[in-house]
């Protein structure tokens, strides 16, 4: 198949607090999993099969390894609107509402199903429903501490996302794509810990073109790498930044009375 490619700050212990869900996460590159890191490709199965079930078998995965599942959205979630999707977005792939806690997948919700697409440079690949326009939801049975795919192909900076999911249903971050064309996104726990029980890929803005996933890369401790420092998506929202502000200027203040 073919488409087109068209800071608070705190005076007694000067410490860094965001409301940012970024702070947990931290974005990594594909190098980040080694080869001992868990990997779906989708030739596993036919092209058609819906919603996969991967045991560790399937992947290569040893007796620790999770199994993985997939669907369009989680429990407690729905497909949003015209009223509550971001501007632009197509309503079919764009999902709104906080999962319920324990994270499971939605068995009402739009099916995934693996097929081809052009636009990607391996094959097949796994697409929502509607084909290239759908959300696409990743449960794992065993939380994780690092988890990435390829996703694309993009025609918008900004369009899409991936948000981590923890078991109880809420987020530890998410990590938007940042180039056109096919791009890995890759997420991690900044404390280094099996946090990450799901992962939704969905759009948060317009893509023209639509999207899908391939590659799903996977790992705990030992198999996948963090680096010392976030990366610039990782970095506070405005509203913080606005909250640090705030509080640096409170200090400053405070300096001034002492000296």
């Amino acid at each position: 198949m073919m488409r087109n490619t068209s800071l608070f700050v705190a005076a007694a212990g000067l410490a860094l607090a965001t409301s940012s869900a970024f702070a947990d996460i931290v974005q990594v590159e594909e190098s980040a999993f080694n080869a001992s890191a868990g990997l779906i490709t989708f030739s596993e199965y036919a092209s058609g099969t819906v919603n996969p079930v991967y045991a560790p078998s399937m992947y290569g995965g040893g007796v620790n390894s999770p199994t993985v599942t997939f669907g369009g959205f989680y429990v407690g979630q729905s497909l949003g609107t015209v009223g509550t999707c971001p501007a632009g977005a197509a309503v079919t792939g764009c999902v709104v509402g906080s999962p319920t806690g324990p994270l499971k997948l939605d068995p009402n919700s739009p099916q995934t199903f693996i097929t081809g697409d052009g636009a990607m440079p391996t094959a097949p690949i796994l697409s929502g429903s509607p084909t290239y326009n759908g959300p696409i939801a990743i449960l794992f049975s065993k939380p994780q501490v690092g988890v990435g795919l390829d996703g694309g192909y993009f025609n918008s900076v900004g369009s899409t996302a991936i948000t981590a999911f923890a078991a109880d249903g809420s987020v530890i971050g998410q990590v938007k794509n940042s180039q056109l064309g096919d791009e890995f996104l890759g997420l991690v726990t900044s404390t280094g810990a099996a946090t990450i029980a799901g992962l939704e890929f969905s759009l948060v803005g317009d893509e023209p073109a639509g999207f899908d996933v391939d590659n799903i890369r996977f790992g705990v401790q030992g198999q996948v790498t963090a680096p010392g420092n976030p990366s610039p998506s990782a970095v506070p929202e405005p509203s913080t930044l606005a909250l640090m502000g705030s509080g640096l200027f409170g200090l400053a203040l405070v300096g001034k009375k002492m000296s």
